[in-house]
């Protein structure tokens, strides 16, 4: 990958395993744009539900609960990240999980469009296996790892952790495999795997850094 290039680096994680705050930390170091929450906005906006929602919608195997359905708002006609896109325009009573991925496909080329990004999930590995100037990233941890983490991070039981882990890595894996086809773990999807275990997310944003 050729940083003097625009370029896209996309950072696969597994919850727990400070992935996210990696990438932060590597796109502040690039001088560059990260993009995770910008995207999740971007989402809301569209389909006029949370966050929380969205996540879950994706890995739902099945096309979105009738209970959903009626909480989505008419979408407004204004472009979302500068894109012309059907699905900022439309008001659909029927919108699947099929709809947020093309929704997600669109908005994250259009971001890459603009110049160099990182970005952290939203299957970023698979949307832009074609770029010619891209670098796939998945960071993973031991169980440990992770739970004491999100333990840390979020207040929670050590049970609690456990119950959230095994929830988002099932619905991650869902979404992927519905969409890309492929496994999440298999490691043949990236260019570099890291395991945080012993690390700061600094050291492994270095490491990345390192490696380019």
């Amino acid at each position: 990958m050729n940083t003097k290039e625009p370029f896209v680096i996309t950072i696969s994680r597994e919850v727990g395993s400070g992935g996210h705050t990696v990438g932060g930390i590597l796109a502040g170091k690039l001088e560059t744009r990260y993009c995770d929450k910008l995207l999740v906005e971007s989402l809301e906006k569209q389909f006029g539900i949370d966050a929380r929602s969205i996540e879950k919608l994706k890995g739902e195997k099945k096309n979105w609960l009738a209970d959903f359905v009626s909480r989505i708002s008419p979408v407004p006609s204004a472009r979302i990240l500068g894109l012309d896109s059907r699905y900022t325009k439309e008001y659909r009573e029927e919108v699947t999980s099929d709809d947020i991925f093309k929704a997600e496909v669109e908005i994250l080329q259009g971001i890459a469009r603009m110049g160099s990004c990182v970005i952290a999930g939203r299957s970023g590995f698979h949307i832009f296996k074609d770029h010619p100037n891209r670098l796939n990233v998945f960071i993973t941890a031991s169980l440990p790892h992770r739970i004491a983490r999100v333990v840390r991070k979020q207040g929670l039981s050590e049970e609690e952790a456990l119950t959230l882990i095994k929830n988002v890595d099932r619905s991650r894996e869902n979404y992927i495999s519905r969409y890309a086809g492929v496994s999440r773990y298999d490691a043949r999807n990236y260019d570099l795997v890291l395991k945080a275990d012993g690390h700061t997310e600094e050291e492994l944003a270095d490491f990345i850094l390192s490696f380019l």
